[in-house]
């Protein structure tokens, strides 16, 4: 009885004792990230000086590695960050200036354990990710000349590492250090989001060259990235100064990467849809703006879709069309698109008198959401609206009456806008001067037009793009026509009894590399 009770009174001792274990033994999240790519990049190799890549596609394991990080990296504060670089980096290895950029001005607690820092299979893109952290945290906290600083000092530092990698690594796919790729197009992003916010003429003069350069050598090197990255930057650049025909220069004389990512193909798609939009070419930038629409992530990126979508809208609307109802009220863009809701209606009455009316009310906000510019160009849209509705209505109306139900000043006016509407094929009618009337034709069967035909042109066109689409992203099985060139010599053999330990070594890492 004594002995029982002895035991229950202990237990409470070694539960509360394998709480303080584990405890003490829990690792940062950081700290667990880095470790954990530390891993995927084939770390703690016995060559500390060489790395042999363990994976044929370190840049896709970095990519992805980012997207899984990013929970770890989103509560991180400046201890934190200083505080893993002092635990995963050496300071008197290649990273040692990435430590001291990021333990510099913090106070940290001194630790008796003996630290295990990285290999050099990923301390360099442990640094990088620090570094960019750092000045995700010092943007947010609206320390932006520190920010760009930091970011100016981290590129340096990764295009040194790159510099130096392309001596000492080896990679099985014949690319030296890709896995540093998609961290130095985040630092690329940072700092174009940096210089936006301190708009200074000579930073941006200086970036435009910098980021020209930059996209030469990741061309040069194939950097699918840092390309896709740098060339959306340089174009938003551009829209951003008006530069709009040098955009345009820009746009039809450079190729963007086929194995880019969704959202920078996203990003190049709305920047190409709003330079074709400015230079009055609607087909081509409804047609990349609906691309983008439907590419687009439904979870997250709320405020890109809302801004692809009013570019839409207004697109649409030059086009002479009326976009969907629906497209108004879609969850989370209620607020946003109520202005082009209302130019939307005024639009398809016709009223020209209520369309000057909503753009007068509305122009701060639209001048805000950098619309204000194709939306003036809506005017002529309403009165060719206007006398869709008379010409369907009246078969002979005065030059008089036109003029009162459009909201133009007088019946000359009048004339000169249905002229110009006869013109362009938007009526079928005669302008009798003399008595001063319009008098409308009958009307012609849309079929005998080649309306229809133009319609059933775009929906094919849809389709095969859809379907060119989805073969490029089809996967096929690798060295499929190995086996049938096999089969067809006659001398196909049961390869997995004579395959070598290093052949099922690599199709272990190619199964791992596929399934992460």
């Amino acid at each position: 009885m004594s002995e029982t009770k002895k035991t229950e009174a202990e237990a409470p001792d070694v539960e509360a004792g394998e709480e303080i274990v584990s405890t003490a033994t829990a690792v940062p999240p950081l700290e667990a990230a880095a470790r954990r790519l530390e891993r995927l990049l084939g770390g703690g190799l016995s060559e500390k000086d060489r790395h042999l890549h363990t994976y044929t596609n370190p840049a896709k394991i970095v990519r992805r590695w980012l997207g899984t990080a990013s929970g770890a990296a989103g509560s991180a504060t400046s201890v934190d960050i200083a505080a893993a670089a002092s635990t995963l980096l050496d300071p008197a290895g290649p990273c040692s200036k990435g430590v001291e950029l990021l333990t510099d001005g913090v106070s940290l607690p001194t630790t008796p354990d003996k630290k295990k820092f990285l290999t050099i299979a990923s301390c360099r893109e442990v640094e990088s990710w620090l570094i960019s952290l750092s000045i995700r945290l010092m943007r947010k906290e609206g320390k932006f000349s520190e920010a760009i600083s930091l970011v100016q000092k981290g590129i340096e530092s990764l295009l040194d590492h790159l510099n130096v990698a392309s001596t000492n690594v080896i990679s099985l796919s014949g690319v030296a250090s890709s896995s540093l790729f998609p961290l130095l197009a985040r630092m690329y992003r940072y700092r174009s989001l940096i210089t936006e916010v301190l708009n200074d003429q000579a930073i941006d003069a200086t970036q435009r060259q910098d980021l020209a350069k930059a996209h030469n050598m990741a061309c040069l090197r194939r950097d699918v990235d840092c390309q896709a990255t740098l060339l959306n930057l340089m174009l938003q650049d551009l829209i951003s100064h008006s530069q709009i025909e040098q955009a345009q220069k820009l746009l039809s004389n450079s190729t963007f990467p086929d194995s880019a990512s969704n959202n920078q193909l996203c990003r190049y798609l709305y920047h190409g849809g709003r330079i074709q939009a400015l230079r009055l070419e609607y087909t081509k930038a409804f047609s990349n703006l609906s691309q983008c629409l439907r590419k687009a992530p439904t979870n997250t990126g709320l405020g890109f879709r809302i801004a692809a979508q009013r570019l839409l809208v207004v697109v649409q609307l030059l086009m002479g069309e009326i976009p969907d109802r629906h497209v108004f009220f879609t969850k989370g863009m209620q607020a946003e698109l109520a202005p082009y809701l209302a130019i939307t209606q005024a639009v398809r009455r016709g009223d020209l008198a209520v369309f000057n009316k909503v753009i007068s009310e509305q122009a701060s906000r639209l001048q805000q959401d950098e619309t204000y510019t194709l939306i003036s160009r809506l005017a002529h849209q309403v009165v060719k609206a206007g006398l869709r509705k008379l010409h369907v209505s009246y078969s002979r109306l005065s030059l008089a009456d036109v003029a009162d139900r459009l909201g133009l000043p007088s019946a000359t006016s009048a004339e000169f806008v249905v002229a110009k509407a006869v013109r362009d094929g938007v009526l079928d009618a005669t302008i009798h001067h003399d008595e001063g009337y319009v008098q409308s034709h009958d009307l012609v069967d849309v079929y005998a037009t080649r309306e229809p035909a133009e319609a059933f042109h775009r929906r094919i066109a849809y389709c095969l793009t859809t379907h060119n689409d989805a073969v490029r992203g089809m996967r096929y099985p690798p060295d499929a026509y190995k086996k049938q060139l096999e089969a067809s010599r006659g001398n196909r053999r049961k390869r997995n009894d004579e395959k070598t330990d290093e052949e099922k070594a690599q199709e272990l890492e190619d199964e791992l590399e596929d399934e992460y």
